[in-house]
């Protein structure tokens, strides 16, 4: 079953969205929100999938509500205007419809979504997000910037701030904790070497023995080390495999 929240100010267009959703039994709206402030609020909680989100709100713009929509769900946006497709799909938004919709383009925009998630398991309501999806770091007070997982290497704890370090090199500090990190990026693709560090599996170049409870790893496009905690060494070596040093 895919948990539907439609955000539209618009209460005709909310019926409509109804209306279009009773041909598809698999999807159940769980909320609504009329206004930008009912928005931001209905998407603190954990209990959906899918935002039907329309982009001109009572209050303030839809784009600005991506960043408080919760990780793994999907954003499907639904305007009247034409000219914020781009944005849109630079959001990694699943799809961008313009009203009014028809019931084949909607059915098809429903059907990029997959099969629905098992709403029952308690890791569906905080399930991570992908590597192709894209979050909103605020880098400081008044600058924010949409980075895409996959582009992420590594992140370090740096007091207040954790440093992120991007594939290409370059270095961005944002005021987020490490705990939040871990609950957001996918275990599949990252995992915690020590108590200060992340890094994205992929990107790890080789792994040097310093002595016999002492690691470091080396990631592509680094020329710094970072510290393997002792603790977390039997982890990482099930995850990364033969690429392990030999003892």
């Amino acid at each position: 079953m895919w948990r539907t929240l439609l955000i539209d100010d618009e209460s005709a267009a909310r019926a409509e969205l109804h209306w279009l959703l009773e041909d598809h039994p698999e999807f159940k709206v769980v909320g609504e929100a009329a206004t930008f402030a009912q928005a931001r609020t209905r998407l603190g909680t954990a209990d959906y999938d899918v935002v039907l989100l329309d982009i001109q709100l009572v209050g303030g713009v839809g784009f600005d509500l991506v960043p408080f929509v919760r990780p793994g769900a999907r954003v499907i946006f639904i305007t009247a205007f034409d000219q914020h497709a781009l944005r849109a799909f630079e959001v990694n938004a699943l799809d961008y419809l313009l009203k009014p919709v028809s019931a084949a383009r909607f059915a098809d925009a429903l059907t990029r979504l997959g099969s629905p998630p098992d709403s029952s398991s308690d890791a569906a309501a905080s399930s991570p997000a992908n590597l192709d999806d894209r979050i909103l770091l605020k880098l400081d007070s008044s600058t924010e910037r949409f980075v895409r997982l996959a582009d992420i290497s590594s992140i370090s704890a740096s007091q207040n701030y954790t440093e992120v370090i991007l594939a290409s090199g370059e270095k961005l500090f944002v005021r987020r904790t490490m705990k939040s990190w871990e609950e957001q990026l996918p275990d599949h693709a990252f995992g915690r070497v020590h108590r200060t560090v992340i890094v994205a599996l992929a990107q790890i170049d080789r792994i040097v023995r310093q002595s016999r409870v002492s690691f470091e790893i080396y990631l592509r496009g680094q020329a710094d080390p970072l510290p393997v905690s002792y603790r977390l060494v039997n982890d990482l070596r099930a995850r990364i495999g033969e690429r392990w040093p030999e003892s």
